[in-house]
């Protein structure tokens, strides 16, 4: 009586375990691929409560969201042949849901461990975005490389997903890729420095220059227009308009009571020409 307790015991503990390992659930962003006794079902298994058979089954879990590789202490050559100091990238890909089993056959072992789910072709994503980064890094000056990472960016983005749909066409996409540090050797970033600030100087001296041609217009048209003015007021200057002045100061003369006038030297050509009634009155 108490042998088959026990064994009824054990039994109900087996089955319980049976049971329990029969059911799991695979979280919401994620799908599991199944394997039976060495064969992979290709069916992706989505986001819920799922069964499989016991012991003989297992589920693996993988992640169908965005997943980050990050490329660490790198140090690629320019198209000058000057190496980087240290390049830092993360490159973010994700895999469709519904080819996972089939990366899974087609490159075996190359998925790697997650915090939460394993990451599917992570390997083959890291091979060929190494490469990919190298010779991209290639394509542009160290000197250039500061102002010009967005193409860099770019460059990484497209080759690599050029590079991935060659051998799957439609499994990977590449969402985004970022540049963490870019850091040149010490005497290049000097020159950089030493680079942008002649620029700064070059785009100061085109200021001066532009500064000065306006200053030397205003001093042209200014004395344009001091010449123009001169040559109206020398063409009004007739000899019958000075002899008019003339006439007009020597009136004012004669009405002074004798007052000090001073006529000028140079009169040549100039006759005074006076009311005689007036002079005969005075």
């Amino acid at each position: 009586m108490r042998m088959s307790s026990i064994f009824s015991g054990i039994a109900t503990v087996f089955a319980l375990i049976i049971l329990f390992s029969s059911w799991y659930v695979i979280d919401t962003g994620h799908v599991a691929v199944k394997k039976t006794l060495g064969t992979v079902e290709l069916e992706e298994v989505p986001a819920g409560l799922n069964w499989k058979l016991p012991i003989l089954t297992k589920a693996y879990e993988f992640s169908a969201k965005e997943i980050a590789i990050d490329f660490n202490d790198l140090r690629p050559k320019a198209r000058d042949n000057l190496r980087l100091q240290d390049l830092d990238i993360s490159i973010y890909y994700r895999v469709d849901a519904s080819k996972i089993a089939e990366t899974m056959v087609k490159y075996a072992a190359s998925y790697a461990e997650g915090e939460d789910a394993l990451l599917p072709a992570f390997a083959i994503v890291f091979r060929e975005g190494r490469d990919v980064i190298y010779e991209e890094v290639t394509k542009i000056d160290s000197l250039e490389l500061h102002r010009n990472r967005d193409e860099l960016r770019e460059g990484i983005a497209q080759e690599l997903q050029i590079k991935l749909d060659d051998k799957d066409p439609g499994v990977f996409t590449i969402t985004r890729v970022a540049i963490r540090a870019l850091n040149t050797d010490p005497t290049i970033e000097a020159a950089i420095q030493k680079a942008v600030q002649a620029q700064k100087t070059l785009e100061a001296k085109k200021v001066e220059v532009e500064i000065a041609a306006k200053d030397a217009e205003i001093e042209i048209a200014r004395a344009r227009g001091i010449a123009e003015a001169n040559a109206i007021i020398n063409s009004s200057l007739t000899p019958e308009y000075l002899q008019h002045e003339l006439n007009e100061a020597l009136k004012m003369f004669a009405s002074n009571d004798g007052g000090v006038v001073v006529i000028p030297a140079q009169m040549q050509n100039m006759s005074m020409i006076m009311d005689m009634k007036q002079v005969k009155g005075k």
